[in-house]
């Protein structure tokens, strides 16, 4: 049942090119920006050298000028990456007039220790590669911004980047891995590869009212600290009724109508684990299982309060409203898949079942895992389920 078709050699390297894309299309946008502002500055103290160069060199003080912005001081949303050779020229460019004029306004003493000619000659040289990069930097900016149709502002711009990159995420998946005509309903993972606020996927069903529950899932993940939620399910005046979740250095955690029972999971190693979480509302009895086995059991966890229907069940986000509210410190960060709920407590059979992706593993009966039930936004992927194939 849990058996998925094998993925294609390149798949792998194609999907962290794609995620790399992501970073590097935000991230030159941003370095760009601030490439065009220091030449445009630099541009202008150049100016004012050249008109100063003409006057008498006399004694006094130098103005003191504001100081260069730094390159590249921009915020970084998207991780840390490498400077482009342009940057990298701009800052020894930056470099070589901090030197050449440790004030910008007065060059009198370069001047009485060099010629004119070679004041002139250095300052040809300058504004030679300032042109060059500023075309550079044009270039680039105009390819960026070719076809974008002027968005209002950057929250804008960053959706149609991210729903370009869903899209191009989704193609690349249908036709190197025949995700869509070719696997079972039940066959695929999410990936969600950025700690983010705007990267989730919802369940198009919601909950009944339950006075038990198991709910099982595969994860893997190597986030530190804490691999965020898994998931989490709110209800009008209550927005953690059910919520697991695990935020930085604390242990895992359920949580049920905000009431909280610690976990015995250890799952980020960068492998697939199999977790259940079973409950009942009488005494308010847990038990929690680990790749098939029991590590864990508690109660008086919100004893006789049942799960209450009509809610919003959300993976990968932690809601601090109905359906919204996210906060990116306490997003999840790996692969998720095979998320079943059913409204009664599994038994350790059953459970092992599961986690060893034998033939006689169950689907909840409340939410059963299928491609059709599930809506992914900003960004979130879908692939196929690779953990079963291997532990078969």
């Amino acid at each position: 049942m849990c058996a998925a078709s094998v993925a294609a050699g390149g798949a792998e390297e194609l999907r962290s090119n794609v995620l790399q894309l992501r970073e590097t299309v935000l991230q030159q946008k941003e370095t760009i920006l601030s490439q065009k502002e220091t030449i445009r500055e630099l541009t202008t103290k150049l100016g004012r050298c050249e008109s100063q160069s003409t006057l008498d060199a006399g004694p006094g003080e130098a103005r003191t000028g504001g100081g260069r912005k730094q390159l590249g001081s921009g915020k970084n949303t998207m991780g840390d990456l490498s400077r482009t050779p342009a940057a990298e020229t701009l800052s020894q460019l930056g470099q070589t007039l901090h030197v050449a004029f440790p004030c910008p306004c007065a060059p009198q003493q370069y001047s009485r220790l060099n010629s004119s000619s070679q004041t002139n000659s250095l300052k040809d040289l300058l504004q030679s590669k300032i042109d060059d990069l500023e075309r550079q930097v044009l270039s680039r900016v105009n390819t960026l911004e070719e076809g974008k149709g002027g968005p209002k502002n950057d929250t804008e711009e960053r959706i149609k980047i991210e729903s370009a990159l869903t899209s191009l995420h989704q193609r690349i998946s249908e036709l190197e891995k025949g995700q869509k005509d070719n696997r079972p309903g039940d066959k695929f993972q999410l990936t969600f590869p950025l700690r983010t606020n705007y990267m989730y996927a919802k369940v198009r069903k919601s909950l009944p009212e339950m006075y038990a529950f198991t709910v099982c899932m595969w994860l893997k993940s190597s986030a530190a600290p804490g691999v965020g939620t898994p998931f989490s399910y709110a209800v009008p005046g209550q927005a953690n009724e059910l919520v697991l979740i695990e935020w930085g250095n604390n242990p895992m955690e359920i949580l049920i109508n905000d009431k909280v029972a610690k976990l015995p999971f250890v799952i980020n190693d960068g492998k697939w684990h199999h977790i259940c979480v079973t409950w009942t509302t009488r005494d308010g009895v847990w038990e929690a299982y680990q790749d098939g086995t029991q590590g864990g059991n508690g109660e008086n966890l919100a004893p006789y309060h049942p799960i209450k229907p009509q809610g919003v069940l959300v993976l990968g986000q932690e809601q601090d409203t109905l359906g919204g509210g996210f906060d990116a410190t306490q997003a999840f960060v790996g692969e998720l898949a095979h998320f079943n709920i059913w409204d009664r407590k599994l038994t350790p059979g059953e459970v092992y079942n599961l986690a060893t992706c034998s033939a006689k593993a169950l689907s909840g009966n409340v939410i059963a895992w299928a491609e059709s039930q599930i809506e992914i936004y900003g960004g979130a992927t879908k692939w196929t389920f690779e953990a079963c194939r291997q532990i078969n």
